[in-house]
């Protein structure tokens, strides 16, 4: 039975985790989130399921045998991670959110009011230089260190990079990896890095580094992912984006000359459910000093209703790649597909824990499980997974080199050890029902006012782009029509070089896809990411 169980709900959430894979006015979706019967033992968990549909009280009753005497007893929530606090006098700057949120300002009406909106005054920000001989990661001027809440005992490791071209006008740029759980530091040294760390712990510089043309920020959240830590825990999405607003406004208030340029967000994964809230929060402040122009959104996890449906697809031959899948295991995924749909749809209508959680249990096992079995990279359909749980080795090598204790220093990371992935906050947020939560529905919100881009490399499977490019085509937004009449145009290396994949657009939504590119696009395909990620931030796709 503890086998069972690891397959239904550790093993469900694990099939989705990716390796590199937020307060304002919230939509309304989003105001009654059901977090506290998770936040208690769950002694009432029979009186909770009295109300459900038949289908999802049937994925219930089978958590329920997998837990004969211990499911009201599970912990649900992740340990704290040991580490030591640093003292003031170790940084080079503190921001306090105290001084900012103290700061007034008079309107054109001749009144008083906020410099800068948002509850800021249990937020400080901890910066130190890092010494660019000390790592050789890059020779450009670097900044990390931690956004504090103290009240809430929440501290979140960032690690900033200036252009290697020109700093004082290029954008920047916000990267998230998703997971959830999982560290932005594995994007930074797999992926977009200014280098990557190779068998041997050695750096290895990155001549298509997203930071070629943009300053880039890389983010270890929520808590208690990479080199951040709290003593408390972050189980669903908004809450994971309060803090992004005050480390973007307490960052920029250090640093005023990356404040003027463009700033935009970036991510891959389960960011799909991160970037489209975190925008809304910072656009929601009129009186701000974040100039966010757009989002990037790369193999997401957005709207599972839609993307869900594209999984025998892609495994079964019609996603452009090879089947990986049997006839027989192609029908299963076929004949599963509509109860997994029934279940999305009681959790979009409700976004009750208890409706949302048995739809991830169930769609996960059917839909994904069958592909993970066969033991093929669910990050790319071309490879085997091999040995490490998360496909590739890269991730074990950058885990090592960043629990040295030298490289822990130049940083200044308090714990006392570093993880890729934190499985636990990936548990936790399945566990909220977090996983199907329709968080599409932010993203018209962001339409009207900023251009969004949904890529994906074609060869993922994951969050594969069948899937992305349904939800971009069946999302409803005042410009829906003509978006999906708009024809799929190649997609040329520098615009008049080989072709790198294809993209249709209209208005302020792009969507495109990467060819010969597996769930993280710049690992597969650096010389292409780079070039479509400069070309995105020039404004060519939307300007």
């Amino acid at each position: 039975m503890k086998a069972a169980t690891s397959v239904l709900l550790v093993g469900a959430a694990a099939a989705a985790v990716t390796p590199q894979q937020q307060i304002l006015k919230l939509p309304e979706q989003f105001k009654n989130i059901d977090t506290e019967s998770w936040t208690k033992p769950l002694h009432n968990l029979e009186e909770s399921l009295k109300s459900l549909t038949g289908e999802a009280r049937r994925i219930w009753d089978e958590v329920a045998l997998m837990f004969p005497e211990s499911f009201e007893k599970a912990s649900f929530f992740s340990t704290p991670k040991p580490h030591t606090r640093k003292s003031d006098s170790e940084w080079d700057h503190i921001v306090k959110g105290a001084d900012l949120q103290s700061a007034w300002v008079e309107n054109a009406q001749g009144d008083q009011e906020r410099e800068i909106d948002g509850k800021l005054e249990n937020y400080n920000l901890r910066v130190k230089k890092v010494d660019p001989s000390s790592l050789g990661v890059d020779k450009v001027k670097q900044y990390s260190g931690y956004l504090d809440d103290d009240d809430e005992d929440k501290h979140l490791f960032y690690w900033f990079f200036e252009s290697r071209n020109d700093p004082k006008n290029d954008p920047v740029v916000l990267w998230l990896n998703g997971g959830p759980g999982c560290s932005s530091l594995m994007g930074l040294f797999m992926e977009l890095g200014p280098s990557s760390i190779n068998k041997k712990l050695e750096v290895d510089y990155n001549k298509f580094s997203w930071n070629a043309n943009a300053s880039v920020i890389f983010l270890d959240q929520p808590v208690n992912v990479g080199y951040s830590y709290s003593s408390g825990s972050v189980s669903n999405t908004v809450a994971a984006g309060k803090d992004i607003y005050a480390l973007l406004t307490l960052f920029f208030k250090q640093f005023p000359e990356y404040a003027e340029q463009g700033f935009h967000i970036a991510g891959e994964s389960y960011a799909g459910h991160y970037i489209p809230v975190f925008a809304s929060e910072i656009l929601s402040h009129k009186k701000r000093n974040i100039n966010l122009q757009s989002v990037l959104i790369g193999n997401g996890l957005t709207d599972g209703l839609t993307q869900y449906e594209y999984y025998k697809p892609m495994a079964c031959g019609d996603g452009g790649w090879p089947a990986v899948l049997d006839e027989d295991s192609c029908q299963s995924m076929e004949n599963a597909y509509p109860r997994c749909a029934n279940l999305i749809e009681s959790c979009y209508n409700s976004e009750s824990v208890w409706s949302c959680v048995p739809a991830s249990i169930y769609c996960n096992n059917a839909m994904i499980g069958p592909y993970q079995r066969t033991g093929q990279n669910v990050y790319d359909v071309r490879r085997p997974c091999g040995d490490n749980s998360l496909c590739y080795d890269e991730i074990e090598w950058i885990s090592s080199y960043l629990n040295k204790k030298e490289v822990m220093e130049a940083v200044g990371a308090e714990v006392n050890s570093y993880d890729s992935c934190n499985f636990d906050i990936n548990r936790n947020f399945l566990l909220q029902g977090d996983w199907m939560k329709p968080f599409h529905r932010v993203v018209p919100g962001l339409l009207e006012q900023i251009p969004v881009l949904i890529y994906a490399g074609d060869a993922d499977y994951i969050c594969n782009w069948l899937g992305n490019k349904a939800w971009t085509e069946a999302l409803e937004w005042p410009g829906q029509k003509d978006y999906a009449k708009a024809e799929m145009e190649d997609l040329l290396l520098g615009g008049k070089g080989d072709k790198i994949g294809e993209f249709k657009n209209s208005g302020n939504f792009t969507f495109m896809r990467l060819h010969a590119g597996g769930h993280m696009v710049p690992y597969d395909q650096p010389a292409a990411s780079a070039d479509f990620f400069t070309r995105w931030l020039s404004g060519e796709f939307w300007a």
